[in-house]
């Protein structure tokens, strides 16, 4: 008997991972940018629909205090990109979200700028949180100097020279953010109204994304600028070559993490995206000659990308370490055979490779063929919506919990190591942070991220619920019995329905690694470059390699398309 043909929507589905490996907490902490990560996806709609970006005001002093006004005419609506600079004492500069001031602050709103307007911002920007924009802005954020690199840079370009490659190298940045702020803080536009009102900035974190990418731009407009001023007879300004190299750094901490846990919705459809580009690669592209040519070429800028890589930390050089190794050795592997489906490299990288390497090498695949993917990138949002099912049986109920939180279920929260950590925000800034749970007081203020634990105490309810009431009682009966379940059964019920579901972590365990949710999140926005500092914060590098605002419309531009992943350091002269 011929096995059934199965049409291509059939066919992907087979060929997509399933949950149980896709959502592991530690294969998450292992992902790599990708051509649908926001960042790519913004400069993608930049650079097609040629957005126009022009200084309105670039008022700096010698220095390069002062402001500036960037006007973004795109094909929907005049947006403007409003900047601050001042002074700042190197001992008052601080990446902790604590920090009062910082060397730049920044908005993006719709309209052109007036002076009343241009006022109003100047008195409210610089405060970030303290202070309060209107609705028709919708990012506020701040960034603040490497102030070494940001000197070196200068001072080289001042005397007429590049700047030293081997300092790009090492840093990879003149500036870092440390907060970038949207859906509707501070007085912002929500994300309903930009989502609807501002299409170009429709698509998720894409304004953010922007915002970052103008930070970038204008680290390097004043460094050239700061030069000249400095000495107008010998300054040469920045090879763009070298600019593109440069990126923008960022400072990401605990603030970002529960962002995952909380959007459960939002994070499966991002991954089943993800997921579904790899699947289409997988079961619909086959290697040829060219297609050879080109994953060797990929895989040896990236194994290069991975050893120019400068961190202090050991665990992160040694992951980097491995996956060069790994992806080395895959690479003699697919070398000496000529494979006829792609899937064989994938299932050698499975058995003989770290979880690393197969995440990379699955980058490396979606590289190869953009035109197959990019359509997926109008997928990545959804709408929100956790419903209580309230007629599902209580045995239904059970076998679902089951089913699809199995994994919670193997957790033994009798051991106080399970549970010992449990998450709060602070008084001060609303931050998220960690409490030790039997050494610390606090837990009482604890946010609801410890859903395997929820999972199992509501597993534990119900089946002595079931025992009282009957295995036909009703969902309805159970949450007004038990509302302190009400959250997590509606939660439950919702993730059942979905191809991938909850990221696999217990977020109370004493050992948590918090540092994964960031990599897996940065990951989506498209960061590369990470340079741990503890378990609970990583400094990176966003947009590296990336096209610069002089590159929009240009032949260069075009060439470049969307090829700036794994950004190498440029030849020197």
């Amino acid at each position: 008997m011929t096995a059934p043909v199965m049409n291509a929507p059939d066919r992907i589905s087979a060929a997509m991972r399933p949950a149980n490996i896709v959502m592991d907490i530690a294969r998450l902490g292992c992902l790599y940018p990708y051509p649908l990560s926001f960042m790519r996806s913004l400069l993608r709609r930049v650079m097609t629909e040629n957005w126009v970006i022009t200084p309105a005001r670039f008022e700096l002093c010698d220095d390069g205090y002062g402001h500036a006004v960037y006007e973004i005419a795109t094909p929907n609506a005049l947006f403007s990109y409003v900047i601050f600079s001042k002074h700042l004492n190197a001992q008052a500069r601080s990446d902790r979200v604590i920090a009062a001031d910082w060397d730049m602050t920044v908005t993006l709103c719709e309209g052109a700028i007036s002076d009343a307007r241009l006022e109003n911002l100047r008195a409210n920007v610089p405060l970030q949180e303290k202070g309060r924009v209107d609705a028709d802005c919708f990012v506020l954020s701040r960034a603040n100097k490497s102030e070494r690199n940001f000197d070196a840079v200068v001072t080289a370009l001042a005397a007429g020279q590049q700047p030293d490659l081997d300092v790009m190298a090492k840093v990879g940045y003149l500036y870092r953010t440390t907060a970038v702020y949207g859906s509707g803080k501070f007085g912002m536009a929500d994300w309903d109204k930009v989502k609807t009102r501002w299409p170009d900035f429709a698509s998720p974190f894409a304004a953010e994304m922007f915002s970052c990418w103008m930070i970038r731009h204008f680290s390097l407009a004043q460094a050239d600028h700061v030069a000249v001023c400095r000495a107008p007879e010998t300054a040469v300004k920045m090879d763009d070559r070298i600019k593109r190299y440069v990126g923008i750094g960022n400072a990401t901490g605990l603030g970002m993490a529960p962002y995952l846990i909380n959007h459960p919705l939002l994070i499966n459809n991002w991954m089943e995206v993800r997921e579904t580009a790899l699947a289409r690669v997988l079961s619909g592209a086959h290697p040829d000659d060219k297609s050879r040519g080109d994953f060797k070429c990929l895989a040896l800028k990236a194994m290069q990308h991975l050893d120019e890589i400068t961190t202090d930390n050991t665990e992160q050089n040694t992951l980097n370490a491995n996956a060069r190794k790994d992806l080395q050795s895959a690479l003699a592997w697919f070398n000496a055979r000529k494979i006829t489906a792609w899937r064989a490299l994938t299932d050698y990288a499975a058995l003989h490779s770290g979880v690393e390497a197969q995440e990379l090498i699955n980058v490396l695949l979606l590289e190869l063929y953009p035109d197959m993917i990019t359509d997926l990138q109008d997928r990545l949002t959804v709408d929100e919506v956790y419903g209580l099912q309230a007629n599902m049986r209580a045995d239904d109920l059970k076998a679902l919990i089951e089913t699809h939180y199995n994994w919670a279920l193997k957790i033994d929260y009798s051991d106080q190591k399970t549970q010992g950590i449990f998450w709060y925000r602070s008084e001060e800034k609303m931050e998220p942070r960690l409490g030790r749970r039997f050494e610390e007081p606090g837990a009482g203020q604890e946010m609801l991220l410890g859903i395997g634990w929820y999972v199992c105490a509501a597993y534990a309810a119900l089946t002595e619920f079931i025992a009282a009431y009957g295995d036909e009682a009703s969902t309805a009966r159970f949450v007004f019995e038990n509302p302190e379940h009400r959250y997590i059964t509606r939660r439950m019920q919702t993730m059942a329905g979905t191809r991938y579901g909850e990221i696999r972590i217990n977020a109370i365990d004493l050992d948590v690694l918090p540092i994964h949710l960031l990599r897996c999140k940065l990951s989506f926005f498209g960061v590369g470059k990470f340079d741990p500092r503890s378990r609970m914060w990583v400094r990176n590098t966003m947009f590296q390699g990336a096209p610069l605002v002089c590159d929009v419309g240009t032949e260069a531009g075009r060439i470049m398309g969307d090829n700036w992943c794994f950004p190498i350091r440029p030849d020197a002269g």
